[in-house]
């Protein structure tokens, strides 16, 4: 696999992540839905300040913190993505790490931009891209916007589960977008492969002339 190979796979989610959340702001409105399959899949509009999954952190100063982090991970990973490609990690390790990148790269863009480009979702109006009036927010103060929602369990729980038995429970209910599952799925899969994709740079083979002295001392 080479580094044009891993530009190309950032490119082309960042593609259907950008493409996904305009279309988004510029049709809908804050928390309208529509049910894809029912009792699973909904596009559910909303926008968050901070982290992947609708978690924030830390008001003001904290998105400016995770805006200018998110970049320099953003930059850091191009080169640490570079490096692994010359030492020819493995190709499924190099398509995580494509992933992860780009899911980065993704939200980055709506918080460095999105303030500038589009005005506030307020009520029932949906957002323009570049409004006369200019946009909600300042450079690196975007929300990012989320609209993928699997809800698949909504209701009540039997009465003899403990501690939460009978309280009204939603499985799952994160909302998130393109940017934040290809992160997860990059993630997970180094997780659950990282000794296929390590191993040989971890133990790596003795050179030939080595193993021949080796053999000559016994």
């Amino acid at each position: 696999m080479k580094y044009r190979h891993v530009i190309i796979i950032v490119l082309l989610i960042l593609v259907v992540d950008q493409s996904l959340k305009f279309w988004i702001k510029t049709h809908m409105f804050m928390q309208q839905e529509y049910i894809i399959f029912p009792n699973w899949f909904r596009i559910h509009f909303i926008e968050n300040e901070g982290m992947a999954y609708g978690l924030s952190f830390g008001g003001d100063f904290g998105k400016i913190f995770l805006t200018l982090f998110r970049l320099g991970a953003v930059v850091v990973g191009f080169y640490y993505m570079k490096k692994l490609v010359k030492e020819k990690y493995s190709t499924g390790l190099l398509i995580c790490g494509s992933l992860i990148l780009a899911g980065a790269a993704g939200n980055l863009i709506d918080s460095m931009f999105y303030g500038l480009i589009f005005n506030d979702s307020i009520g029932y109006e949906v957002a323009q891209f570049l409004p006369a009036g200019g946009g909600y927010g300042k450079f690196l103060h975007g929300r990012v916007v989320d609209m993928l929602y699997f809800p698949l369990y909504e209701g009540y729980l039997p009465k003899w589960i403990p501690f939460k038995g009978g309280d009204y429970f939603v499985f799952f209910r994160p909302v998130f977008n393109v940017a934040d599952a290809a992160i997860s799925v990059g993630v997970v899969a180094i997780l659950l492969f990282q000794k296929r994709f390590f191993g040989r740079h971890m133990h790596p083979k003795k050179p030939a002339s080595n193993a021949i002295a080796n053999d000559h001392v016994a």
